[in-house]
């Protein structure tokens, strides 16, 4: 009996990634004014699937449905991205404790595999290191053998990367100088503790992890990316 193939992805959720992803890489901008119409030519999809994903995507916060007024893109300002942080920060460490204890050599391996990416690329951007920061926390979730917990933070990191993708934006062309190999470093660390399943210690990594990273952002956000780029 031959291999099934795989299931295909319903047109609602070719919507959903595709809108997301649209506005997570500030295609469609914080605030922006969403026109289903448009949409449903740029994407070739019909309004039913269009009308699903947003949504979905207005459960998770990244679009605002107002009645009789339209759809936007949800505006970026510094409470929410400290009030996500707040978030992620508690349900990360969580994720990390549990993968400390339920994880298998196999996720270890696939961390490793990701990691090694940074070896391979030349000139590395800002884009392929969120990427590889994206997977070794895909990892992570995974390993946590929790599908609430993995649900709830595949929902917030979306939120955390549009955030990201603002302090790039602003940044313009001194990003490449600003964006560095420590967020690397540390997912190395994080696994290393994972391995050997030093629980406390991969916590107190992560905990580091996500608070640099939100200090990081915010600092860019208000205007002092020249302190990092002198650090």
């Amino acid at each position: 009996m031959g291999m099934q193939a795989p299931p295909q992805r319903s047109l609602s959720e070719q919507a959903y990634e595709l809108i997301r992803h649209k506005i997570v890489t500030l295609a469609l901008p914080p605030s922006a004014v969403v026109d289903e119409g448009r949409l449903q030519e740029e994407l070739g999809l019909g309004r039913t699937p269009i009308r699903e994903a947003l949504k979905r995507l207005e459960l998770e916060r990244l679009i605002t449905i107002i009645p009789r007024r339209g759809i936007f893109v949800t505006p970026i300002n510094l409470t929410d991205l400290q009030r996500l942080y707040e978030m992620r920060l508690n349900l990360e460490c969580l994720a990390t404790e549990l993968a400390a204890m339920r994880g298998t050599a196999v996720h270890w391996q696939e961390m490793a595999a990701v990691l090694d990416q940074v070896n391979t690329l030349d000139n590395i951007s800002p884009e392929q290191l969120i990427a590889i920061d994206d997977q070794c926390h895909r990892i992570i979730y995974q390993a946590a053998d929790n599908q609430f917990l993995e649900q709830t933070l595949m929902a917030l990191y979306p939120l955390s990367l549009r955030m990201w993708n603002v302090a790039l934006a602003k940044l313009g062309d001194k990003k490449e100088s600003v964006v560095k190999y420590e967020h690397i470093i540390e997912h190395e660390q994080i696994m290393v503790a994972l391995q050997t399943g030093a629980v406390e210690e991969a916590v107190n990594l992560m905990r580091r992890h996500i608070e640099a990273y939100q200090q990081y952002i915010e600092n860019i956000i208000l205007g002092k990316s020249a302190q990092l780029l002198a650090a």
